[in-house]
């Protein structure tokens, strides 16, 4: 059975001296699905603004806003109360000559194309070949994941927002989202259609109801082998009751929690932080 989860995640700027003009993006919402239902979800800021909403070309809601008061901190929190699913199976309906027919590629081609982020490299398509070879779509995937997983070391620190996954694979390090990059390289290269997404993890698997836990933000894949079904290779684990999902694109310039732009003084600090409660 899932859970009821509240998250807050909050995001707050300093500047060395006072901005005047500020406009963002934030993709903070929860999306509302087969796997999950948003009971309710808001952005605030401090300072307060107007803001409205609407859905970007990947299907993520966003809030978008702009400050024209000056101020020296931007404080942008977003609260969500979401239900989500447990685990489901993933989608056994296509063959590789399904993947590889023109009506597959040509609708999801923006899922099968090589971006900045998750750009070809020779050894990585090697890898790919070799991890597809007697395998249906479905094992591919599951024998990609286990070898970012098994290959690379969490550690956090090691690589940042730009990092490529071609960067981070000869690091031997990073975070979720090279393994998402990393993922969806191989993917790509044995023709699955294949997409980053975004949200947060509940970090431990025993959580009471009424308990906060510092959360995390989170990334995982999903891939599209006749429907589209979600894993995270970062754990090694299917989507389940733990993850909360977010936004979805090609990689994770098209699915960053917050961006923008501002005239003035150059941020001094971030401070960035998410909790997360078991409601039911």
């Amino acid at each position: 059975m899932g859970w009821r989860i509240r998250v807050v995640h909050e995001t707050g700027y300093k500047y060395s001296s006072p901005v005047h003009e500020t406009y963002n993006e934030v993709r903070l919402t929860p999306r509302s699905d087969t796997h999950q239902n948003v009971i309710v979800s808001r952005v605030e800021t401090v300072p307060a603004t107007r803001a409205y909403r609407y859905e970007d070309y990947w299907g993520t809601q966003v809030t978008a806003f702009d400050l024209h008061a000056p101020h020296k901190e931007l404080l942008v929190t977003g609260t969500s109360v979401v239900e989500t699913g447990d685990a489901g199976e993933p989608v056994r309906e296509a063959s590789w000559e399904d993947l590889a027919s023109e009506a597959v590629r040509d609708r999801y081609t923006e899922m099968l194309e090589f971006t900045e982020y998750v750009g070809r490299d020779a050894e990585l398509a090697r890898i790919a070949k070799n991890l597809k070879r007697g395998k249906d779509p479905v094992d591919a995937v599951l024998a990609a994941c286990e070898r970012v997983r098994d290959t690379m070391t969490y550690q956090a620190g090691t690589t940042g927002v730009h990092t490529s996954a071609t960067e981070a694979w000869q690091a031997g390090k990073g975070v979720c989202q090279d393994y998402a990059h990393l993922t969806l390289v191989l993917l790509r290269e044995m023709g699955i259609p294949a997409r980053y997404v975004s949200g947060y993890l509940l970090p431990r698997q025993e959580v009471a109801v009424g308990e906060t836990v510092s959360g995390q933000s989170h990334a995982w894949i999903e891939a599209r082998t006749g429907g589209w079904w979600g894993f995270d290779p970062t754990n090694g684990i299917p989507i389940g009751h733990r993850h909360v999902w977010v936004a979805v694109g090609r990689d994770y310039a098209d699915v960053s929690p917050l961006k923008g732009i501002y005239s003035g003084g150059t941020a001094e600090a971030l401070d960035v932080s998410v909790h997360m409660t078991r409601l039911a």
